[in-house]
């Protein structure tokens, strides 16, 4: 099978993405740089393991929200000044700028769902030395959206690293996250 070039386009994306996603949630468990130490000081305080744990989680939805705030934001914007367009998507048919703005803001939730789910099951199971995997995924979501909400209407090889960046930053968290339980129960 013969790809074409915007499958092309969308493989070096994901390619790309799965490398620097793998690079950085590595380094991040690895290197531990929001420690609990850091989790607590930022509370002015110690703090107990599932404080931390809470507070982790918080920060972490933080630049996720942003994304959601900011996708509504923009087509609600874009509804406002058109004429077209300002009785909503389930009165009229839709201009194709705010079809285009409102698959944006759906695709933002689907991932921002997930993202939740994932974070919240990360900061709840998973050893407390590892928690800094958290906030790095979730500036790799909001960099994901920014580069997606930037390529979206070049097509398909142009979001496609904004797309993997957010999507893989919380796949592969799950992937370990299941990983890890599992070898936990086995042993």
């Amino acid at each position: 099978m013969k790809l074409s070039v915007k499958q092309k386009g969308v493989i070096k994306g994901m390619a790309t993405a799965m490398m620097l996603v793998a690079v950085i949630i590595s380094a991040s468990i690895y290197f531990d740089p929001f420690s609990t130490s850091f989790v607590g000081y930022i509370k002015g305080e110690g703090g107990s393991s599932i404080e931390s744990r809470f507070v982790m989680f918080g920060f972490s939805l933080i630049l996720p929200t942003l994304t959601i705030i900011v996708s509504i934001g923009r087509l609600a914007k874009f509804r406002f000044l058109s004429a077209e367009d300002i009785d909503g998507s389930g009165l009229t048919k839709g201009s194709k700028q705010a079809i285009l703005l409102q698959s944006i803001l759906q695709n933002t939730l689907e991932q921002f769902v997930i993202a939740v789910a994932v974070y919240s099951a990360w900061c709840l199971l998973m050893p407390i030395t590892w928690l800094s995997a958290i906030p790095f995924c979730s500036l790799l979501f909001v960099i994901g959206r920014v580069l997606f909400f930037k390529g979206y209407k070049d097509g398909a090889a142009s979001r496609a690293l904004g797309f993997a960046l957010t999507f893989y930053s919380t796949a592969l968290l799950f992937l370990i996250l299941i990983i890890y339980q599992l070898l936990k129960v086995l042993s």
